[in-house]
């Protein structure tokens, strides 16, 4: 079943069910700027974590941030913490197993039994927080490209998100109990969802890109003694 997309009033669709879809956000002239930029980016592999460090991201993060069709889903207090790019096609393909995004970069480590499995990636550290946390942060996946059935788009379990973090057998029997969503988008729109939605998607079967830049939301100030890589 394919997502539809949710009217911005519709918020109480968006706590329930943990995901909506959006018109376009941005005009054409912007998204070639957009699609100017990311090809001058310096990529070893599908994806890259470090964009806040960029203006025009910062920039855009706020201007998605203050957009009528997606304000409504995010905390007064909302601030950017990150920025993902990711890029799929034909000769760079991939697919995602069932997950729940649970790590958030942050400026340093802190020792706490609630904050656990410590990482850094390409110079970042990225700590699991407490469900808490994670509850108080949206996703907002701007789609450069229009993304169909074919470009390898998100497939979501509505309301898995309730459930809190999830282990891979209870993941597995939550999407076979509930069922899976697909989220094709339009070019400039964006799937706005929250981090501990069940999602996956598959490889690629077309012949277009599937670029996203994923931003992370979430609240100014965290617990724990917890900084922000970034607060945008």
């Amino acid at each position: 079943m394919a997502a539809r997309i949710f009217p911005t009033e519709d918020t109480d669709l968006f706590v329930n069910n943990g995901f909506a879809i959006t018109l376009p956000l941005l005009d054409s002239c912007t998204l070639n700027d957009l699609d100017f930029v990311l090809s001058q980016l310096q990529k070893n592999t599908a994806g890259t974590r470090q964009l806040l460090d960029f203006l025009w991201c910062s920039d855009l993060a706020l201007r998605i941030r203050q957009h009528s069709l997606v304000r409504p889903f995010l905390a007064l207090d909302a601030v950017a913490v990150q920025c993902t790019y990711f890029e799929k096609s034909k000769d760079q393909n991939w697919l995602v197993p069932l997950h729940q995004d649970l790590n958030i970069p942050v400026k340093e480590r802190i020792t706490h039994p609630d904050l656990t499995v410590w990482s850094e990636k390409e110079g970042l550290v990225f700590v699991q927080p407490t469900n808490e946390m994670l509850r108080q942060l949206v996703a907002v996946r701007l789609h450069i490209d229009e993304c169909d059935l074919t470009d390898g788009p998100l497939r979501v379990v509505p309301m898995s998100h309730k459930n809190g973090r999830l282990s891979n057998q209870a993941a597995i029997e939550t999407r076979d109990r509930m069922g899976e969503v697909i989220c094709p988008v339009e070019k400039g729109g964006a799937l706005i969802m929250s981090p501990l939605l069940l999602h996956a998607s598959s490889k690629a079967s077309g012949e277009s890109k599937r670029r996203v830049l994923h931003f992370v939301y979430g609240p100014t100030i965290l617990s724990h003694g917890l900084n922000w890589r970034y607060a945008i």
